[in-house]
């Protein structure tokens, strides 16, 4: 009986070992889409980080073979990789997961043939082009039991959640009473992005608008998750086209103001700021955290109180990166997703984005019933 209790132990472990093995086997990731420069996230991750195993790229779909060529020359992978089509890749190469870098409008559609298969998908900022494209994507999501995530930059910045840990764990500044979201760049042209990515980044239909999605999305974003989920009452925008020599379809200045029972965002997305950036500013009943960056912090807790720099880190956010927080969901490790990167947060963005560019057309504050 001794022996077989032994036996038992040893074979226990063994199989508890293999399923540790397995468990760090990395996800098997199909990638959507190359138009979208953010695709260099991923190749660095699957290609160039030495020692990695969240992520393996079985299977790239993109129609443009030079485009794919000119990636596979960089970052060496094999073109036999290459599909034309999303349906042909997911066929031949069996992903659990894929990531779409394709135009915004081409969202649904990924999530339209990947879900019926049961295949996860993660998109890059924002969710759709319109509420209705989130609506209809949300619908095959709870019917094929899939997960959806949005991928955000600053969803990663240990700066954001070490400032919702202080105002909602600590309740160092009060009830949050106003937000100030800055987020952009140049503009697209001035900083050199690719043709392929300028050419649908700056279409009013395949980006649903220009600055006002482009980055008005990551402060509809934050004010969401700092709101803790509830939909704002009303929402109001107004767009400029600063430059429209460069961008004659699109707004390129974008400011939000976002109402809640007790507290507003402004959110502000341009392209037209002197240098690139992500910061926010958070004001409570009886102080402020301003995230600066990534990392740098500014914290005033009251007014008596001076001014301080603190500094957060990465393990402040829920992972290092997108790629290996999709791997943790992909394996069953995520108990529940991070609020950031959910579907119901991102549906109340793209209320908030939607009423924003009837509010820019019309001149009118957009009342959400």
């Amino acid at each position: 009986m001794r022996h077989l209790a032994l036996l038992f132990i040893v074979l226990l472990t063994v199989a508890q070992s293999a399923t540790a093995q397995s468990a760090r086997k990395p996800v098997r990731v199909g990638v959507v889409g190359l138009v979208h420069t953010h695709v260099h996230g991923i190749f660095r991750k699957a290609y160039k980080e030495a020692g990695q195993t969240d992520i393996e790229i079985v299977g790239i779909a993109e129609p443009d073979r030079q485009l794919a060529e000119r990636y596979a020359k960089q970052y060496g992978f094999p073109m036999s990789l290459v599909y034309p089509t999303i349906e042909a890749m997911l066929d031949a190469s069996k992903p659990e997961t894929v990531t779409d870098f394709g135009k915004i409008i081409n969202h649904l559609k990924t999530v339209q043939i990947a879900a019926p298969r049961g295949i996860h998908v993660m998109v890059e900022k924002p969710l759709a082009v319109s509420l209705d494209h989130a609506r209809q994507m949300a619908k095959l999501v709870e019917k094929h039991k899939i997960q959806l995530l949005t991928n955000y930059e600053t969803t990663w910045y240990g700066s954001n959640h070490r400032t919702y840990a202080m105002v909602f764990g600590d309740k160092a500044i009060g009830d949050v009473r106003k937000m100030v979201i800055h987020d952009g760049h140049q503009g697209p042209k001035e900083i050199g992005v690719t043709p392929e990515f300028l050419s649908w980044l700056t279409d009013p239909v395949e980006n649903g608008a220009g600055a006002l999605f482009d980055f008005g999305c990551y402060g509809a974003n934050l004010a969401t998750w700092f709101m803790n989920g509830e939909r704002p009452m009303s929402v109001m925008a107004v767009t400029q086209q600063i430059k429209p020599n460069i961008y004659p379809k699109v707004d390129d200045e974008g400011t939000i103001i976002v109402t809640y029972p007790k507290a507003q965002a402004v959110i502000q997305a341009s392209w037209n700021w002197p240098y690139s950036r992500k910061d926010m500013e958070v004001y409570g009943q009886t102080g402020s955290i301003m995230a600066l960056n990534s990392a740098k912090m500014r914290v005033r807790l009251s007014e008596k109180e001076p001014e301080k720099m603190i500094e957060a880190t990465q393990a402040d956010a829920p992972a290092s990166d997108s790629f290996a927080y999709l791997a943790k969901v992909i394996r069953g490790e995520v108990k529940q997703i991070d609020n950031l990167s959910s579907l119901p947060n991102n549906m109340i963005v793209m209320e908030i984005l939607d009423a924003a560019r009837q509010s820019a057309k019309t001149g009118r504050v957009i009342t959400l019933k």
